[in-house]
């Protein structure tokens, strides 16, 4: 049994880094992901190979990324909100040149500078490609420090699979809190990776990573093979979890660190003789559609819809059901936390409307 271990949520998630075998880390400071840089600070010059750089912006960070991910190695940078936004051209780069890394948004409340208060306002800049050009990425959004540490491990081997950036989004909450986990046990980290720039040796032909193509047919060509690779994601990747979902007749979606309180807002709910039950994805991108969809076939009277903004995930629930039940929101914004009985009051609501 893998020993169980108590540290912050964005160390952990370092740490996990790590252990899944990434070297290269390049970042630049914002709270609230400080820790996450400085602990690689000092963990990273402890490991064979690895190299920790706090570059002059996050401009900077996310294509020295994209130069260590195309020389083969695992390599991952973190922000928040606004540090990610000057990341996506980057992002895109990467994702253009089919390379694989980790990026770790912990989200700010807003726009602009926002808040550090805990936060889910980022959802439509990470599953809506996080880039120009329309390419899409990995997102993974962890619910607890066990998960988060999990979804490392994962985001990496995803990228690397798929050969597309992976994305964790965390938040202000899961960041700073601590609580009991274990770090995962996986296979040895797979070394054999022919696309890279490792120097040829006269033994193989050229690898050349690029984004630009100057034949429009080149391009649409390429741009057909990325395509299917992101529809074969959607079809093989999404994941989502449930609770209390067999006999439930309203259905709270969330995600992330809101996902808990929604859980609690269920148990009251449950207290109270109604039926409630959680769908919480795990991967915002590919979006669990299908997943929910099943659900709303199967007694679903109505969905409430919980996050901690003021509206972006539940677009994605309504195009999942897809007119067939009626699909409610509920959120708070500006760095607040909703309550269990906040939620539990609009459940009632949600109840009361659909006897």
């Amino acid at each position: 049994m893998a020993q169980k271990m108590l540290m912050k949520g964005n160390e952990a998630l370092a740490e996990a880094a790590i252990k899944a075998g990434c070297i290269h880390f390049f970042g630049y400071p914002i709270t609230p992901q400080n820790e996450i840089a400085a602990y690689m600070s000092k963990r990273l010059p402890e490991v064979e190979g690895g190299v920790y750089l706090q570059a002059e912006s996050e401009i900077a960070s996310i294509n020295m990324v994209m130069g260590a991910a195309a020389s083969g190695v695992r390599a991952m940078t973190s922000s928040s909100s606004p540090g990610i936004s000057l990341m996506t051209e980057g992002i895109s780069y990467l994702a253009g040149c089919d390379l694989p890394c980790l990026i770790v948004n912990v989200q700010r409340a807003g726009p602009g500078l926002g808040g550090i208060q805990p936060a889910q306002t980022d959802y439509w800049q990470a599953t809506r490609g996080a880039g120009h050009g329309g390419s899409r990425i990995f997102v993974l959004a962890p619910s607890s420090i066990q998960e988060m540490t999990d979804l490392v491990f994962d985001g990496f081997e995803l990228s690397e699979k798929y050969r597309i950036p992976a994305m964790i989004l965390s938040d202000g909450l899961l960041g700073q809190m601590m609580e009991p986990f274990s770090f995962p046990e996986r296979d040895a980290l797979e070394t054999d990776k022919p696309w890279a720039l490792t120097g040829h040796s006269n033994e193989r032909s050229h690898n050349i990573i690029n984004s630009l193509y100057l034949e429009a047919s080149d391009l649409e060509k390429k741009n057909l093979e990325r395509l299917e690779r992101y529809r074969e994601i959607e079809r093989s990747e999404p994941r989502m979890a449930s609770y209390l979902m067999e006999d439930a007749q309203i259905a709270l979606v969330a995600y992330g660190a809101g996902a808990r309180v929604a859980g609690s807002a269920v148990d009251l709910a449950r207290e109270k003789g109604i039926k409630a039950g959680l769908m919480r994805p795990i991967t915002l991108w590919p979006f669990p559609s299908q997943l929910i969809a099943d659900y709303a076939k199967r007694g679903l009277k109505g969905i409430l819809t919980v996050e901690m903004s003021s509206g972006q995930m539940v677009e994605d629930v309504r195009l999942a059901v897809g007119g067939q039940l009626p699909v409610a929101f509920f959120g708070r914004t500006g760095g607040i936390v909703p309550t269990p009985d906040e939620i539990a009051g609009e459940i009632d609501k949600m109840a009361e409307g659909i006897e």
